[in-house]
């Protein structure tokens, strides 16, 4: 979370301080209109500058998972930046709407119009004789932006509805772009914000265009099809085994994919539970959490066809410290299976606890999860809710006294996870040692 809090506040300190360079506000004598129009630019600014990074996080560049801590934590600073450019739109319109009803009802003074002077510049006279097109094109685009980000947050809004509609926001980004060149002020084009602006529109059309024509992920594909299905149907779970047909790179432990098994429904991601061995075989533990997964039980068969995108993610269990502690809160166990998978046969020498909270205990599955313990040699921590409490960071310590020489990582319920990582931090865990991936995507 550090590194994305980071990449936000410095995206919003370097958009403020090019345009404070390029604009006059800080040193002409103040007038109501005059200080409207820099921040009708400003405004601007910010909201396309927020919204091209955003477009661009959107087609899964792997090339900032370093940077950013994974892909998981690049969707949450996209989620960020939408929100943000959302919030920013408004008052750009507010700053461009209000004081012409304000003036409109004789609240406030109509300002002296000063036609502009003739300009000599090809492209800038143009631009400025599609001002109104402009000014147009951007109201409406606005207006379909605040619905479909809205639509976007919406958690009851269905997935395969969300999945279809929040690729609209390309078209309306590619508008605002247009919105954006003819109406930013034209002397903004030979201060260092008009280059850095059109890099990032640039970079954000591209994008547009990548997600108009469904090419997100297109290298990172593989084809395979379903090799075995294994239900648990206390826990409402099942693990789903593919056989690939087409080339995998690999994955690590504790990455995910994304998995279409059904083209209409799109691209849903999953954490991969199995070690790789080079076999083409890759598996997803999947839980009925939604309409959709509630689904696959009856859906999937042997031998349907399917297409795995990925891998990606960040949570790999890199530590330089002598002990891990590990905690999987219900189907958050997943990423620690495939980790023990590969302790199994090229154990690293870390001492390992593992906490396992379940609401429901499927004997089956607690059968599996404690041979793979046993053959990585991790200590399993079974807590089943009703029989035995909720798990707590006092009852972990207890378990664990060496506890300060571990880090921690954490996959299960984001409350949980926030509970645990604000009270370890208290006891004096250092924050980049606990670990937790941000799996909601939407």
């Amino acid at each position: 979370m550090k590194k994305i809090k980071l990449a936000y506040v410095a995206l919003f300190i370097a958009l403020t301080g090019l345009w404070l360079m390029a604009d006059t506000v800080l040193s002409t004598a103040y007038s109501f209109f005059a200080l409207r129009a820099s921040l009708i630019n400003y405004s601007g600014i910010l909201g396309i500058g927020v919204m091209s990074v955003a477009i661009m996080l959107a087609v899964r560049p792997v090339l900032f998972e370093p940077y950013l801590g994974g892909l998981d934590k690049m969707y949450r600073l996209h989620k960020w930046l939408g929100i943000t450019g959302l919030v920013i739109s408004v008052i750009h319109w507010a700053w461009a709407q209000v004081p012409k009803w304000l003036v409109g009802s004789g609240l406030i003074e109509r300002p002296v119009r000063i036609r502009p002077p003739e300009e000599t510049v090809a492209i800038f006279k143009y631009f400025q004789s599609q001002r109104g097109l402009a000014e147009a094109i951007g109201e409406w685009a606005f207006y379909a932006a605040v619905v479909l980000i809205i639509l976007a947050l919406v958690k009851r809004f269905p997935y395969r509805h969300f999945f279809k509609t929040h690729r609209l926001l390309a078209i309306v980004y590619l508008f605002l772009v247009f919105h954006a060149v003819v109406l930013m002020k034209f002397s903004f084009w030979g201060e260092v914000v008009g280059p850095v602006m059109a890099v990032l529109m640039i970079g954000g059309s591209v994008a547009a265009f990548v997600v108009l024509f469904r090419r997100v992920g297109q290298s990172r594909q593989a084809v395979g099809e379903i090799e075995a299905i294994a239900h648990h149907k206390d826990l409402q779970v099942i693990e789903v085994t593919i056989q690939f047909k087409g080339r995998w790179a690999g994955h690590e432990a504790g990455q995910f994919a994304f998995v279409t098994f059904d083209e209409k429904e799109g691209a849903h991601p999953y954490t991969i539970s199995s070690a790789w061995k080079g076999d083409g075989r890759i598996a997803f533990i999947i839980k009925g959490l939604g309409d959709y997964t509630h689904t696959l039980s009856a859906a999937l068969k042997t031998g349907d066809v399917v297409k795995v995108e990925g891998p990606y993610g960040r949570f790999n269990f890199r530590s330089s410290k002598p002990r891990q502690i590990w905690v999987g809160g219900g189907i958050g166990i997943t990423p620690f299976i495939a980790r023990m998978k590969v302790l199994a046969n090229q154990p690293d020498g870390t001492t390992i606890d593992l906490f396992h909270t379940t609401a429901v205990l499927d004997d089956a599955a607690i059968a599996k999860l404690e041979r793979d313990a046993l053959a990585a040699n991790v200590r399993l921590h079974v807590l089943v809710d009703a029989r035995d409490g909720l798990l707590s960071t006092e009852r972990i310590c207890q378990a664990i006294p060496e506890w300060q020489s571990a880090d921690v990582w954490f996959c299960g319920p984001a409350g949980f996870g926030q509970a645990l990582r604000k009270d370890f931090i208290a006891r004096g865990l250092p924050p980049d040692d606990f670990h937790q991936e941000l799996f909601h995507i939407r």
